[in-house]
């Protein structure tokens, strides 16, 4: 059993120790860690798959990693200090989960759905040292990261898989652009996809994260 900060579940890879990689989900508002745990039968079985629960409940089985409020012109504003709050909480569980579970950060991957996804890509750009890469699903950058990117040599080697949904009203594909164009410089394998589909997850776009996973997962560790 983990002893991490975040309740979670945790389902264990069926490989060695030396071959395991580590797959960290976040599920998005209103939502809980069975949302994107029903991923799991689809991941290969060299990741252990871990889903988190953000810790600001919101209602019954209802919880957010940080509230905000959005503006008259579309903008969003966001509880600052709880963002930060969390993605102490999300690094801090990561770091404890992989050392536990004894998989090296060249093996950990983070991801989330929505503002699970917004979580998982500012761990990524802040912290690149501590993963190997980040899944963002219908996701967006916070304009309040970008002052705490790390410096470009950091991001060498790191992978990065963003998608949107065409028809995604709630997280338009113009949000997917914008990640692309601040990470474009920086050096790591960006994989970018649009797909037909609102503010979730289709077969086409499930089909091919797992593609991505797969070969990372063949990938050998430096």
């Amino acid at each position: 059993m983990l002893d991490i900060p975040l309740n979670h579940l945790h389902r264990p890879a069926k490989v060695s120790e030396d071959a395991a990689w580590l797959l960290v989900l976040m599920h998005g508002v209103g939502s809980n860690e069975q949302d994107l745990f029903g991923l799991a039968p689809y991941i290969p079985e060299n990741f252990h798959v871990l889903s988190l629960r953000a810790p600001y409940r919101m209602g019954p089985n209802a919880n957010a990693w940080f509230e905000f409020s959005v503006n008259a012109d579309g903008s969003r504003t966001i509880h600052e200090p709880q963002e930060s709050a969390s993605r102490a909480l999300i690094q801090q569980t990561v770091d404890a989960a992989a050392r536990q579970l004894g998989v090296p950060a060249a093996r950990v991957i983070v991801g989330g759905f929505s503002q699970g996804g917004i979580m998982a890509l500012s761990v990524l750009l802040t912290r690149p040292e501590t993963v190997a890469g980040a899944m963002a699903l219908h996701s967006r950058l916070l304009p309040e990261i970008l002052p705490h990117i790390a410096p470009a040599e950091a991001f060498a080697g790191k992978q990065l898989w963003v998608s949107q949904g065409l028809q995604d009203g709630v997280i338009p594909p113009p949000n997917g652009h914008f990640i692309r164009q601040q990470v474009q410089d920086l050096p790591l394998a960006l994989s970018y996809h649009e797909f037909e589909g609102a503010h979730e997850i289709r077969q086409a776009e499930l089909h091919g994260l797992i593609e991505w996973l797969e070969r990372l997962g063949l990938e050998e560790v430096a």
